[in-house]
């Protein structure tokens, strides 16, 4: 009988030997379709814990048995299964009790019950198969014809089936639960997102079209498509796509835009231009900007020559409208889901804004494709931590299972609690929406949406793309096969920051939307954050944290007004991740806060707000935002690189102090009487008294050599927190804090060689 050769960490155990009969149950056992874990909650609570300790036991036998009668003499790991996932995400669960009236919650409860039974056992086959087999593009049929023909699989058409019976769109117009309509439609929306195939893309265009077209009064043109876009008939339902690439691509709609519209007789119009990326080659409609051409053939330039337009991709003989799809683009991520280069050669189109306001008509879409977005990406974390804490249930490592290791546990820990707040802010914005649909939403409740939305999305996309990547390094070299299907996950994830306005444009949005309330959207937020933070100060001691968070808050808004807009503008980036950090910490508190909350929550709360919930108000008192940085911006850039030519450049007579010219505001010499003064003084994260990196990815700060001597990123100051962590012990937990700070010591040591 062969023996295993055991790992140094099992060098002193006894293999034992093979048992009769147990060889072969076991691999029936792995033949059996996956379990229906969390279907029963009130038996899967009693079983837990003696289901994880004999779960233990079997996992360190299989590791002692010999050999030959192992299951596969190579690579073996079992693949980590999720149940139901309504029933097994606690926050969700909770959440739904805390705020829907009781006859709502017990109607959605049981419907979404339903639908994660459907998701587990018929959705998420489906999601794998739209993965493995992509849309083709053909573009010519076989008797040499030119047809333009997209072909999607059929999972993803049945995809498509679901989505009408399950009522993903329609849940969110038919207000069947008023203003928690809205709500109900996104926790489905969120359940499904991640089993979608990537079918969640098209759903967010459907449900942006039909938010226009109700947004606009219903019209009796539209009133057909609106019925389409709205059913439950997998047979009636219409999907929408979207055409707003202009060839030059980018955020710049108004500068961009290219496609002309020539009015016929019929009223109708014929459009004209290229689309770059799109999802409308299989769509049944979609909607586009045009500039209409006068008699002439001249159009006016700038927005307010840019009305909406509402067009059938398709006629009634199912043949494109003018339509030439020139190629499918190819993507990182998001593969399954067709975007195409289009060209419009007259296609048929009804004018459904005011020449002028299509900019302003489309903001609809944009704000219910970003919740759309940010759906997706805390789905995407949602999920990735599901697996990731399942695996470490059955994954054994030095001797004993993931699970009981602090370090990764508390790894596992901060992804949670990022996830947590992300989910929250995400509650809170649809919850919102609902409002603002029924007419029961009071000015500041609109004024807060328009805020909260852009800042929820570049939060949750920055997020999304930090905890996912870090969630697959947390199985090991198997998270980077591609058969596992967690590369799929993070290159889909990445798009979330990027699609439908990347950071910095979402940032400088934030800031428009600011000024277009004259300062009462900042107000609203004030009085939101205190009045979730009073309730919840008899419970939770982390108000005074949020507090003085907000105080920095206020003090910034209130010095930026005299600084100017170069000032306000670099300064727009960690504003809005100020924003986030607050808001979701205020929720987490409030969450905390309930009577029946459980220790985790509480805990979630805490750890959200120990790091820096604000800050752009340290960047402020470091003179980070100041309009003199701009250029030492580009010099860092650029400077010292060959290829820039005579750019701008940093060098060490720029910045090294030559006493006694070294003044708090400068440094200053004979050879350069006019320095500036700012150096990169230190890593990416930001500014935080602990070390765990920041998955925001707030930039870095620029201080004068001298304030960094007396600041708490001194090597000095470094090395006596890191005397601290030695003295404390417990490195096991605290490992990741105890290799950065080492790392930021060495790094500022450098800076002031």
């Amino acid at each position: 009988m062969f023996t295993c050769r055991l790992p140094w960490w099992r060098s002193r155990a006894t293999c034992k030997p093979r048992q009769p009969g147990r060889f072969l149950p076991r691999i029936w056992e792995r033949c059996q379709p996956p379990s229906r874990k969390g279907i029963n909650t009130t038996a899967r609570q009693g079983q837990q814990v003696g289901e994880q300790e004999s779960r233990r036991n079997q996992v360190l036998e299989d590791l002692e048995m010999p050999l030959a009668k192992r299951d596969t003499e190579t690579l073996f790991q079992e693949q980590p299964e999720t149940g139901n996932q309504h029933l097994e995400d606690a926050l969700l669960w909770s959440y739904l009790k805390i705020h829907l009236p009781p006859k709502v919650l017990e109607e959605v409860n049981q419907d979404l019950e339903r639908f994660g039974n459907r998701l587990l056992t018929k959705i998420k086959p489906l999601g794998r198969g739209c993965k493995l087999n992509l849309a083709v593009f053909r573009q010519h049929d076989a008797r040499g014809q030119r047809v333009h023909h997209t072909v999607t699989c059929l999972a993803w058409r049945r995809m498509k089936e679901i989505a009408a019976e399950e009522g993903l769109i329609a849940e969110a117009y038919e207000r069947r639960h008023s203003s928690w309509s809205r709500l109900h439609q996104a926790v489905k929306l969120y359940l499904f997102s991640s089993s979608s195939g990537g079918f969640n893309c098209a759903l967010a265009m459907t449900d942006g079209t039909a938010k226009v077209i109700e947004s606009l009064g219903i019209p009796g043109s539209l009133k057909n498509a609106f019925d389409h876009l709205t059913s439950r008939d997998p047979k009636q339902f219409w999907a929408s796509g979207q055409c707003m690439a202009r060839s030059r691509g980018g955020s710049d709609v108004a500068a961009c835009s290219e496609t002309v519209a020539r009015k016929q007789p019929d009223g109708t119009y014929h459009l004209y231009g290229f689309k770059r990326f799109t999802l409308a080659a299989e769509s049944d409609v979609t909607s586009t900007l045009a500039r209409v051409a006068d008699a002439e053939g001249q159009v006016k330039q700038g927005s307010s020559g840019l009305p909406l337009f509402f067009l059938k991709v398709r006629d009634e003989g199912g043949k494109l409208n003018s339509i030439q799809v020139q190629r499918l683009k190819d993507k990182l991520g998001t593969r399954q889901m067709a975007r195409a280069q289009l060209w419009l050669d007259g296609a048929k189109a009804e004018l459904t804004s005011a020449e002028g306001h299509g900019v302003a008509s489309i903001s609809n879409v944009l704000n219910v494709t970003w919740i759309h977005n940010v759906i997706g990406a805390v789905a995407s974390m949602r999920r990735m931590i599901s697996l990731s804490r399942e695996y470490a249930r059955s994954r054994v490592a030095f001797g004993k299972l993931l699970q009981d290791h602090p370090l990764h546990m508390q790894t596992i820990a901060w992804m949670e609690v990022q996830t947590r707040g992300a989910f929250l802010l995400l509650m809170e914005i649809v919850r919102l929406l609902g409002l603002v649909e029924t007419n029961t939403a009071s000015e500041q409740d609109q004024l807060l949406l328009r805020l909260l939305i852009p800042v929820a999305k570049l939060y949750t996309g920055k997020q999304a793309s930090a905890v996912v990547v870090e969630t697959m390094e947390s199985f090991g070299g198997q998270g980077y096969m591609e058969d596992t299907g967690l590369p799929v996950v993070v290159h889909d994830t990445l798009v979330p920051s990027i699609w439908e306005g990347t950071t910095n444009i979402l940032s400088l949005d934030i800031l428009q939307s600011l000024t277009e309330s004259q300062g009462q959207a900042m107000a609203g937020f004030f009085s939101t954050v205190q009045k979730k933070l009073e309730l919840a100060s008899s419970t939770v001691k982390l108000e005074p944290a949020a507090k003085h968070a907000i105080g920095s808050l206020a003090q910034f808004t209130q010095a930026a007004g005299s600084k100017g807009a170069a000032t306000v503008e670099l300064a727009a980036r960690g504003f809005s991740y100020t924003l986030a950090r607050i808001y979701a910490g205020a929720l987490l508190i409030e969450h905390a806060a309930q009577p029946d909350a459980s220790s985790a929550h509480i805990s979630a709360a805490r750890r959200w707000c120990n790091p820096e919930l604000c800050p752009v108000a340290t960047r402020q008192e470091n003179s980070s935002h100041e309009a003199e940085e701009a250029p030492m911006d580009s010099a860092l850039v650029y400077g010292g690189s060959p290829a820039c030519g005579s750019g701008p450049s940093l060098t060490r007579g720029n910045w090294e102090a030559q006493p006694p010219g070294e003044t708090e505001g400068g440094l200053q010499s004979e050879k350069n009487p006019n320095p500036n003064p700012k150096i990169l003084s230190q890593p990416w994260w930001g500014p935080s008294t602990g070390a765990t990196p920041n998955p925001s990815g707030v930039s870095p700060n620029y201080t004068t050599r001298s304030s960094l001597k007396s600041t708490a990123f001194a090597p000095s100051y470094l090395l006596t927190q890191l005397q601290i962590i030695v003295k404390q012990g417990s490195h096991g937990a605290r490992a990741f804090d105890f290799s950065f700070y080492i790392l930021r010591c060495l790094k500022q040591a450098l800076l002031f060689l």
